[in-house]
């Protein structure tokens, strides 16, 4: 079992929490991480790039020149693929490149992924996040008094909106939820910052697989 110190927003310990060894303490499966951060970048992908065929594009409803007779090649259309101006033969089409992954898959990517951040010290966990007003240059003050440098994963409570908004403005730091916790957003992150409150467990809704199941049975 892992135990981190408990910080307060100005750096000073106030205890420790221990890490859950099922969702921290696993040994990275490498392979799943990468299968669910490839399916989450397609998911991405808008998909609407487009061009037209021989049918769409304008132009072309009469036979260039007769079959037979003139020495040329025979064409029934100037909008053929072959032409300039023509149509685009096998060339993309909307489509969507969503990935179908299956939820213990992402869940076990998304645990892999905290246990790597906990193996290498990159977890941090705050007491609480008590911002009085949003202001960014509280903000700043807070992750230079926590010692995180580089870019910096914030998981808050959606009702938290003070600490949102003070973190909004900064470029290297990303806040999310705790029900928008991913691999991805750990993995591309050099620190993922908790307060106590949003800690993940093996009981908490984007860990448990009771809860995912009942959840889609819904």
């Amino acid at each position: 079992m892992v135990a981190v110190d408990v910080k307060d927003l100005t750096g000073s310990k106030t205890g420790t929490v221990d890490l859950d060894p099922q969702t921290f303490g696993l040994d990275p499966n490498v392979a799943v991480m990468h299968q669910v951060v490839t399916a989450q970048l397609a998911a991405r992908r808008s998909g609407t790039q487009s061009t037209k065929t021989r049918a769409e594009v304008r132009g072309g409803g009469a036979k260039p020149w007769r079959q037979k007779g003139t020495g040329r090649a025979r064409h029934g259309s100037i909008r053929s693929p072959q032409w300039r101006g023509g149509g685009v033969a096998l060339g993309p089409k909307p489509r969507d490149y969503s990935q179908k992954t299956p939820k213990k898959m992402v869940r076990l990517a998304l645990k892999s992924a905290l246990s790597d951040r906990a193996a290498s010290d990159r977890v941090v966990v705050v007491d609480e996040w008590n911002f009085e007003l949003p202001k960014t240059k509280t903000a700043v003050a807070t992750l230079d008094a926590l010692d995180v440098e580089g870019r910096v994963l914030i998981v808050v409570n959606q009702n938290d909106s003070n600490t949102w908004k003070s973190f909004a403005n900064l470029d290297r730091v990303h806040v999310i939820s705790p029900g928008e916790l991913n691999a991805y957003d750990v993995l591309v992150s050099d620190w993922v910052v908790f307060a106590k409150s949003t800690l993940p467990d093996a009981a908490s809704p984007e860990i448990s697989e009771d809860a995912t199941d009942e959840s889609s049975q819904s």
